[in-house]
């Protein structure tokens, strides 16, 4: 569950706030060679973050400017955990109404994160038949196709991110985060069901790059467990809520 909610807006900025809950429940079957013994447990974890964002708009040589500051912070149904910051800087290369286009910067303060300034591109285009290219590096990739006046099927693919906190697993009381990337490739539908609500269809491949265990003051370069899971299929209903969405889905 997530919420996008803009608590001041104003004609050259935005202050808002974004809410985030995920709860997992994970079924692991285990085999000792050596014993020729099957075991199993289940363990239950919720995650939740939330932040406050600024948003700033301004012109620099010209072209429009967008900046953004944003502190989060998330934790588990025990704590609190981490303080997280994160800035960005992108500029509107073209805006007309066949194409939008933008390079930026993000910086992220947080001591996990390998790479704290990456490179940020947007590109999205409509060319004829109702298709539109809608490209956000490095988070997803999709070619779109305005269905009917009220639905529309994507193919593509897009990064996402597990993550949650370990407790009590060794004798020393630290305090640890799974993490692990994965890149989930295949078909979305959405249809918009009218007073604001807006069903969507998710399947394809979910590819995990890595999965990691690491303290939670260390990086996650410093890990004292990592996994390659195996591709595996995947399937998500969703159901989302926006006040200001346009009558159709081709937005």
């Amino acid at each position: 569950m997530s919420a996008n909610i803009n608590l001041i807006k104003r004609s050259k900025w935005v202050l808002g706030t974004n809410l985030n809950y995920r709860y997992l429940s994970i079924k692991t079957d285990t085999k000792d060679p050596a014993e020729n013994i099957n075991f199993g447990s289940r363990e239950h974890h919720h995650y939740h973050s939330e932040s406050l964002n600024l948003t700033y708009f301004s012109k620099l040589f010209g072209k429009m400017m967008i900046y953004s500051a944003s502190a989060s912070v998330d934790g588990s149904e025990q704590h609190f955990e981490r303080l997280r910051g994160v800035a960005t800087a992108t500029m509107v290369l073209k805006a007309d109404a066949t194409t939008k286009m933008t390079v930026g910067l993000l910086v992220a303060i947080d001591p996990t994160v390998q790479t704290p300034v990456i490179p940020v591109f947007t590109y999205e285009h409509k060319f004829s038949h109702g298709l539109i290219a809608d490209v956000i590096l490095p988070k997803s990739v999709y070619l779109r196709k305005k269905i009917t006046e009220d639905s529309r099927l994507s193919i593509g693919s897009e990064l996402d991110v597990t993550s949650f906190y370990l407790y009590n697993i060794d004798n020393e009381n630290k305090k640890y985060e799974f993490r692990q990337i994965e890149i989930n490739s295949g078909l979305m539908y959405e249809h918009y069901l009218g007073n604001s609500f807006v069903v969507t269809f998710k399947g394809g491949a979910k590819g995990m790059m890595r999965s990691r265990v690491f303290e939670k003051s260390a990086s996650y370069g410093s890990y004292i467990f990592q996994a390659k899971p195996q591709a595996a299929f995947y399937v998500n209903v969703g159901l989302s809520f926006d006040p200001f969405i346009k009558k159709t889905a081709g937005r």
